[in-house]
């Protein structure tokens, strides 16, 4: 796959299929479920335009609320995700995203764990807030963001180490 548009349409779809075949019926202890459909917005090229960036978050956001059922849930979630990725991005990588010379699966393991759990977490904050709606269950809503984001953090990893491309 030498054409970056047919990767990135190939794998908004695998990670659209997977997190609605596979990923939404993982439910551990109740409250606990991955994100792994993020990865698409995750992984997606720095150097982009930042409003086509904005809708493709939406995009994929409105595609998940298609399938979820959660009226718009997954959309405000994603746009934050996306509007919040350039501050996350400076934030974790600084002079390098400042460049436009960052790779996400090239950069260190600190710098990459840090701008993942900086935007899984912002996403999962926002979509259980959203989700639950109701200050009275605010602890609720801070374990399920928290214990969520820490199992799509890692899953997100694992895929990422088992789906890298090495080049020698």
């Amino acid at each position: 796959m030498n054409n970056p548009l047919v990767l990135h349409i190939t794998r908004f779809v695998v990670l659209i299929l997977a997190q609605v075949f596979i990923f939404d019926h993982i439910l551990l202890f109740g409250y606990i479920n991955p994100f792994i459909y993020l990865l698409f917005l995750l992984l997606y090229p720095v150097k982009v335009n930042q409003q086509l960036f904005l809708f493709l978050g939406f995009l994929l956001g409105l595609t998940m609320d298609f399938f979820s059922d959660t009226g718009g849930i997954h959309a405000t979630a994603c746009l934050m995700l996306a509007y919040a990725r350039p501050f996350v991005l400076k934030y974790s990588f600084g002079v390098s995203y400042e460049y436009n010379t960052i790779k996400i699966n090239q950069t260190t393991m600190t710098g990459r764990l840090t701008y993942i759990s900086s935007l899984v977490l912002i996403h999962h904050l926002i979509f259980y807030t959203l989700e639950i709606f109701n200050l009275k269950h605010t602890l609720f809503i801070l374990k399920s963001a928290l214990f969520s984001s820490i199992f799509t953090i890692l899953l997100s990893l694992i895929l990422m180490i088992i789906f890298s491309t090495k080049k020698s």
